[in-house]
């Protein structure tokens, strides 16, 4: 894999009032291959978009250097041929159909007329069909979506046709369906294109199952990266965004809210239905015991594809027992209505 982009003891911040802030000190060598999609992880105001903007040469580095292609200095002109990059900040140009806007992004490599030769325009075909958006091509800027906007964008990005592609934010505006869609594609592109791709994103979940490698950064704290996998397993995760309110699941990847209740149950039962079933006894405040333990046993049946909920008793005094024995169940709402009337939890008082 091939370096695209190489950091030596970098340094990122800003000048404000005469003075020099620091945001990061000192980062560890960073490097991007062609092919490789690359996740920049943290929590707001560690310094995310700094570093971004750093690598992309929209602002200098406190320290260190910054190598593209093996080469550091590049003018703003040699820049615009190395890296295409996408910010946060809303389309301008309104009145522009999507096509002139792709077109825009072969401004580094247009005549000094600024006119459109064959081979701009066979890079503005492959933006156009990598990025889905032919249908898109006569309508006006302002009449797009959110998420439509966001792969005009990634076009016109695409058009420029360099090696390097920066996101900051990419699915802060659209909805989770166009976020996971975006995501996919980027993967996607990085591989077809062997391009390099980073982006930052608070999307924590799924940068877990695309990117390459994740670069996690904290403030006043250690800069981490690797493979999404090592990260987890070393508990990176947990020790950054450790909160009393908020825990992260390393078993499935994902973060959760802790269970108030202290009232335990057993589950018995596989596949999706038992999976949202726990899902939704956590959220009523039940936590699920192991063993003998709990107040009941919930069983998750299927057959001929439809579940069905058996809340069984606990054995003893202690244990609140229902009478007249197994109660059924059709829908998770009628178990837990169930449950809250046999056995409330703490978050019912």
């Amino acid at each position: 894999m091939s370096a695209l982009l190489h950091t030596q003891l970098l340094q990122t911040g800003y000048h404000q009032g005469g003075k020099k802030i620091l945001v990061s000190d000192s980062l560890p060598e960073l490097t991007i291959g062609a092919g490789q999609l690359i996740c920049l992880l943290g929590p707001n105001g560690s310094g995310k978009s700094t570093l971004l903007r750093t690598l992309a040469g929209l602002q200098p580095a406190l320290g260190g250097r910054v190598e593209i292609e093996g080469r550091s200095g590049l003018s703003s002109a040699g820049l615009a041929k190395k890296i295409s990059l996408v910010l946060t900040d809303r389309i301008t140009g309104n009145n522009l159909d999507v096509y002139s806007l792709v077109a825009l992004g072969r401004y580094p490599w247009s005549t000094w007329l600024g006119g459109l030769r064959e081979t701009d325009r066979a890079a503005i075909r492959r933006a156009i069909e990598s990025t889905g958006i032919g249908e898109l091509l006569e309508r006006k800027v302002f009449t797009l979506s959110d998420g439509e906007s966001q792969k005009v964008m990634l076009a016109r990005a695409l058009a420029q046709d360099t090696p390097l592609l920066m996101l900051d934010e990419p699915t802060a505006h659209l909805d989770l369906p166009s976020r996971i869609r975006l995501m996919r594609l980027l993967h996607r592109l990085a591989r077809e294109l062997n391009k390099g791709i980073l982006l930052s994103t608070h999307e924590l979940d799924l940068a877990l199952q695309v990117a390459d490698e994740v670069w996690l950064i904290q403030a006043a704290g250690p800069f981490h990266k690797g493979t999404p996998e090592d990260l987890i397993l070393d508990g990176i995760f947990e020790a950054v965004f450790a909160r009393e309110d908020v825990t992260f699941d390393r078993a499935a990847g994902v973060f959760r809210i802790p269970p108030e209740g202290q009232v335990q149950i057993r589950l018995e039962g596989e596949g999706v239905p038992a999976f949202w079933t726990r899902r939704a006894l956590q959220r009523a405040g039940y936590s699920i015991a192991g063993g003998g333990a709990g107040i009941g046993l919930v069983r998750v049946l299927v057959d001929a594809g439809r579940p069905t909920w058996v809340l069984e008793p606990g054995h003893g005094a202690a244990a609140g027992q229902t009478p007249g024995g197994p109660a059924r169940f059709d829908s998770i709402a009628g178990l837990l209505e169930g449950l809250r009337r046999s056995h409330p939890s703490k978050a019912d008082h």
